[in-house]
């Protein structure tokens, strides 16, 4: 099999080598950051949209979007091109995957021409960045047990509740929000989704303090909240329906993303001191490298896959659980790794004296979300087992109850 760039393609390379070159500095490892020189949320949202606006203003971004939307009508090989040679520079990244990468293709699928009209060109312009607000404390892996209720009052909602672990919510324009609208229905059938302003009366966000120092996630709080029926997405009580679309699309996003972390340690391997050499002369090591890059290398075709599902209009399969599953993996345990190859510097958190510049240990401090993000893993492997391999379901016994009935605790 040929996996060189045709001509149509190799000159798309090029193109898209010569804009980055213009404009960006390559990357010497995966961790060096375009926000180095940020000192608040405040700053990184500014770099990031400056960014963001000069990619729009010269036709990359969103590139396998539809023009009309601010893309570029780009075929799906152009996009792996694109990803390949981007991930080769130090670009802001980050900021704008949720709104991009999961809220955009959702309000494709379910809003209507006005909601594309007003918001799509402004996402991928950077104008706006969006949240997903699904997560709450007692229905995160069974995102279908959330209580955050939406009442009707004429043409207009109002909305209770609390949603956990918003990335982003403090700095985000709008955000995508699935609420409970049926308790007389089953669980998975009485939800509806909805987008609203971030900053409508009644919206409350709290930022969450991470171990690794960072506040990237929120609690968010409706008290009383009034959002007109014009902003549901899909009809009453689909809001299940609604929301796979975000899920598969968050797993592709975070599966889909090739991982330099294994590289990263690669080259580690070749200037750690590890028993009485090298780490990258000793067997064990280099068994594991081999390991971990084969299955960055199944990664990447697989992505492939779902980038060719897209392509014809399908919707991200069960094939992404598999890459987000695989990606978290190897993160957590490349990272793992790399921080016992230091031995005790491993243990050390600061930049100017951890090795390798800490990457390793915010990666590992990093990685548990990997876990999380999407659907943890667990449910994952029980989607894999399910929907690919054709296993028996698991018992769910309260899946056909009305979601009233269910014994609730206390959160």
């Amino acid at each position: 099999m040929d996996f060189k760039d045709s001509a149509q393609e190799a000159a798309f390379r090029a193109e898209v080598r010569t804009f980055l070159d213009a404009h960006a500095p390559l990357r010497t490892r995966s961790t060096e950051s375009a926000y180095a020189e940020a000192k608040t949320d405040q700053d990184r949202v500014a770099i990031a949209k400056r960014w963001q606006a000069l990619l729009a203003e010269h036709g990359w971004a969103c590139i396998a979007w539809p023009k009309a939307f601010g893309g570029r009508d780009a075929t799906p090989i152009e996009s792996v091109i694109w990803n390949q040679e981007v991930a080769r520079y130090v670009t802001p990244d980050g900021l704008f995957i949720i709104g991009q990468g999961m809220c955009a293709p959702t309000l494709m699928a379910y809003g209507n021409d006005d909601h594309k009209a007003e918001h799509l060109p402004k996402i991928a312009s950077g104008e706006e960045v969006w949240c997903q607000l699904f997560s709450e404390p007692v229905a995160g892996s069974d995102l279908a047990g959330i209580k955050t209720r939406a009442v009707r009052e004429g043409d207009k909602w109002v909305i209770n509740g609390q949603k956990v672990w918003t990335s982003g919510a403090h700095y985000s324009d709008f955000g995508l929000l699935i609420t409970r609208t049926d308790p007389s229905q089953p669980k998975h059938k009485g939800l509806t989704m909805f987008f609203l302003d971030m900053k409508t009366p009644g919206v409350e966000v709290r930022p969450i303090k991470q171990i690794n120092g960072n506040q990237d996630f929120n609690e968010v709080y409706f008290t009383d909240v009034v959002i007109p029926d014009s902003q549901r997405l899909g009809n009453e009580g689909d809001g299940w329906k609604v929301a796979l679309v975000t899920l598969m699309n968050e797993r592709l996003a975070v599966g889909g993303g090739l991982s330099n972390s294994v590289m990263d340690v690669f080259k580690a391997t070749q200037t750690q001191d590890y028993g009485d050499g090298l780490a990258i002369e000793d067997h064990a090591v280099r068994d594991r490298l081999a390991d971990w890059y084969c299955r960055e290398s199944g990664l990447k075709f697989t992505s492939y896959r779902m980038i060719t599902a897209l392509s014809r209009g399908q919707d991200p399969g069960p094939e992404a659980s598999i890459s987000k599953v695989v990606v978290a993996a190897n993160n957590n345990q490349s990272a793992n790794f790399a921080l016992d190859m230091q031995d005790y510097g491993g243990i050390l958190d600061d930049d100017g004296r951890a090795g390798f510049g800490n990457q390793f240990q915010r990666q590992f401090l990093r990685s548990p979300a990997n876990r999380i993000e999407g659907g943890s893993d667990e449910i994952l492997r029980n989607i894999i087992a399910e929907r690919v391999l054709g296993m028996p379901a698991d018992m769910r016994p309260d899946k056909n109850v009305p979601f009233a009935e269910i014994p609730q605790g206390k959160g």
